[in-house]
């Protein structure tokens, strides 16, 4: 009798992808670690890595590099999600290396590009060999360029010219010492995928991704929040607005859109109606230059 191959729809063929990366990881690798901040793309990796091992535990920590300009429903999101699963969770806390002279606070008061150093001196530090991140290929350019497995050297920078191909869905993890390898089981997902995928698992999300009221500033045609990283400031005055996020991360430079969109059906349909990536649409940072995310990519960002 021949056995009956299920078939699998798109989510399904994405999740399986990603829980054969994950396991190779555990497989080819002696210290992974997996880039947690809160935010929807983490919170997906876990939910994969939760499945991908069940029933044992994750059998890898996770590490947020916090900028201590983070959103308050954020961190506490973070810290609810690893008491639940009982993880080890490894922070490296920006104002510790501007504390002791390692960093330097920038005049226009963003921490976001402050990140790089806390992460690497981390990741050296517990001598993690591979770095799970939640970057996907349609977030931006820059991005659309990077492996799955995507090699970065000594001094943790992105050489493209290193990258190795990845015929056939295969993965090589082989490095020298001092380097690692930065691993993107969501690199084939959309933005649109991702908010589905959390629909069909029933995933939660910190609530600032669902419309709620706040008091924003508009500055260079996004809304941003006031909060310990400054604003609003000449000319810009707060306004109360029903807006939510479409990406998590420094408060300084992470914008909000105008939204009515309160559940996760509302969330789908405005994100398939976008014509914008989410970071396009709201994060300032990556407005720097037409490169921006491609140079802090070099020096070894996310």
């Amino acid at each position: 009798m021949t056995a009956t191959v299920p078939v699998l729809d798109s989510l399904g063929r994405l999740e399986s992808e990603a829980i054969h990366i994950m396991r190779e990881v555990a497989g080819e690798f002696d210290r992974p670690v997996i880039l947690f901040s809160g935010g929807k793309d983490s919170t997906l990796l876990l939910h994969l890595a939760v499945k991908a091992f069940w029933p044992a535990p994750v059998p890898f920590p996770l590490l947020h590099v916090d900028t201590g300009h983070n959103f308050d429903e954020v961190i506490e999101f973070r810290d609810r999600v690893v008491e639940k699963y009982g993880l080890r969770l490894v922070v490296a806390h920006v104002q510790d290396w501007i504390d002791d002279g390692r960093l330097t606070e920038r005049p226009d008061g963003t921490r976001n590009p402050l990140q790089t150093v806390p992460l690497l001196d981390t990741i050296t530090e517990n001598k993690f060999d591979a770095v799970f991140g939640g970057g996907r290929r349609d977030e931006e350019r820059a991005r659309a360029k990077e492996r799955i497995f995507s090699l970065r050297n000594a001094f943790g920078q992105w050489e493209p010219r290193r990258q190795r191909p990845e015929l056939w869905n295969l993965y090589n993890g082989r490095h020298r010492p001092g380097e690692h390898v930065r691993v993107f089981p969501l690199s084939n997902w959309t933005e649109l995928d991702v908010w589905r995928y959390i629909g069909r698992e029933g995933i939660e999300l910190p609530s600032i991704y669902y419309a709620h009221e706040r008091e924003v500033y508009l500055r260079d045609g996004m809304w941003l929040a006031e909060g310990p990283w400054g604003g609003p400031r000449g000319g810009e005055t707060l306004a109360r607005k029903t807006i939510r996020y479409r990406t998590v991360g420094d408060g300084s430079c992470t914008g909000a859109v105008e939204s009515t969109a309160t559940t996760l059906d509302e969330v789908i349909a405005e994100v398939a109606a976008s014509r914008l990536t989410e970071r396009g649409a709201t994060r300032a940072d990556d407005r720097m230059s037409e490169a921006a995310m491609e140079d802090r990519k070099r020096e070894g960002y996310f």
